[in-house]
């Protein structure tokens, strides 16, 4: 080609290329794709470093120092609206596909209602069993088909029965590769509306945080049962009341909170597992059964309720069939103001479960001038030292929360002016009297003054030592 021609080639590129507007982006129509960053010969487009609000995704980056206004990047993007000529009015709007498309086939005006189904059972004699098998045989009457868990020392019994019953009952039993794996699982069948539960101890527990915190968070019901053994780290098997703080304040990220039940018998085991279904699926919620190692291993009586439950489906669940499937189940709220909006929601729930969920049984605390505080086995040597100390002259009462959140302050409130002295009896440092004082802190009570007796590793309070130190501190001998 002669020089001329060339030249003349060259100036027509040029001023081609200037006369060509630049690329604009759009960042709510940008995908992060980077198409268009392989399609740019000028590097003037970057993967992005900043999540937009309106979508959740990273859209790309320009910097048009460099650019030449080739247009290829326009040319790359997938999205009609998404890099363009600068200038160019935007003929678009976010429409609901609803309004595009037409309904959707599987529309349906409000899920059928499908109810659980009582069903009375013959009376049964008193069976002897152990507390873990007891949570399981509540679980199964409680309509419970779906278990999954990992195996954990001092819990394992359960997982092991309802892996022998749940096929039987044309239920499944999955052992999970990890914790992790097993409270992801009660989050997919908590949303199908399917009743499902774990059997865990205090390092699995700690694993299935973030996962209870997504169940909360998308208001998924699960049961899990905790018996809890020593700490920190691996510890040992022992009881240990070790995890309180943990279920109590807690539960993984975020606003989470679950009512936790702290039976103290086997029979106690049975009767707080069927209660734990009925509120976990009444208020959407997990809820959590804390036992220690001692009372998960410890055989006791136990009488079987007079009826069992046949669960159907509740009308929010993600179930797959025809008059579900408008559900959603999630707990992503990428704008700050719906996030606060579903955490003032999930308050208003607490507040709820607060003030109706209560639960204490109280022995020999209306006339109490001293008043154990203690729950789970502690409980039963509490039990005894206020007998001990009655007959030593020393007006002492139990007050045992079944509750341990909500805190059924309601009741200690009603025994507290005569009292005293407050006794917090735990095997533990501390993280039931946290839960005793921060209850009386809310509720603005000036409590008496309070001591405690604690131990710690696997070591349970005796009944001896409870006796000792309240004969200490009121000066009787």
């Amino acid at each position: 080609m002669p020089v001329a021609l060339e030249v003349t080639a060259l100036e027509t590129r040029v001023t081609s290329n200037v006369n060509k507007p630049e690329p604009m982006l759009l960042p709510q129509y940008c995908k992060g794709c980077g198409r268009c960053i392989d399609s740019c010969t000028k590097g003037c487009i970057s993967i992005g470093t900043e999540i937009n609000p309106l979508t959740g995704l990273v859209p790309v980056t320009l910097d048009l120092e460099r650019c030449n206004h080739c247009g290829l990047c326009i040319d790359a993007c997938p999205e009609p609206f998404g890099m363009r000529p600068e200038g160019e009015e935007v003929a678009f709007e976010l429409v609901d596909p609803t309004h595009l498309c037409g309904p959707r086939p599987f529309d349906s005006p409000i899920p059928i209602p499908h109810p659980d189904v009582t069903v009375p059972l013959p009376e049964r004699g008193t069976m002897v069993m152990k507390g873990t098998y007891a949570v399981a045989v509540g679980a199964v009457l409680a309509g419970c088909r779906h278990v999954y868990g990992y195996p954990i020392t001092p819990s394992t019994e359960g997982a092991e029965l309802m892996a022998k019953v749940q096929p039987a009952l044309d239920g499944v039993f999955v052992q999970a590769v990890s914790e992790v794996a097993t409270v992801n699982m009660m989050y997919g069948a908590g949303g199908a509306g399917k009743r499902c539960m774990t059997f865990t101890s205090s390092p699995g527990f700690s694993l299935m945080l973030e996962g209870i915190s997504y169940m909360i968070g998308a208001e998924v019901p699960g049961v899990f049962v905790n018996i809890m053994r020593g700490g920190p780290g691996l510890g040992n098997i022992a009881p240990e009341q070790s995890d309180i703080k943990l279920a109590c304040r807690g539960l993984g990220h975020g606003n989470t909170q679950a009512i936790v039940l702290a039976p103290a018998t086997p029979q106690e085991m049975l009767d707080c597992s069927l209660l734990a279904f009925e509120l976990a699926f009444q208020y959407r919620n997990p809820v959590v059964i804390l036992g220690d190692g001692y009372l998960g291993q410890m055989t006791g009586k136990v009488r079987l309720p007079d009826h069992m439950v046949v669960p159907g489906i509740p009308v929010w669940a993600v179930s797959g069939d025809h008059s579900h499937r408008g559900n959603l189940i999630c707990s992503i709220e990428l704008s700050e103001v719906g996030l606060e909006q579903h955490n003032l929601m999930l308050d208003a729930k607490y507040d709820r479960m607060t003030a109706a969920e209560q639960r204490a049984d109280l022995h020999r605390c209306d006339d109490a001038d001293v008043i154990l505080v203690a729950c789970n086995t502690p409980a039963q040597s509490a039990k005894g030292a206020v007998k001990e100390l009655r007959a030593k002259g020393v007006k002492a009462g139990l007050f045992r929360p079944i509750t341990l959140w909500p805190f059924p302050i309601d009741a200690l409130r009603a025994v507290l002016p005569q009292a005293h002295r407050l006794v917090v009896v735990e095997a533990s440092s501390g993280q039931l009297e946290d839960e005793v004082r921060l209850a009386l802190s809310h509720a603005e009570l000036q409590p008496p003054p309070m001591s405690h007796v604690q131990r710690q590793g696997g070591m349970l309070p005796s009944q001896a030592e409870i006796v000792e130190h309240v004969l200490s501190v009121e000066g009787v001998r």
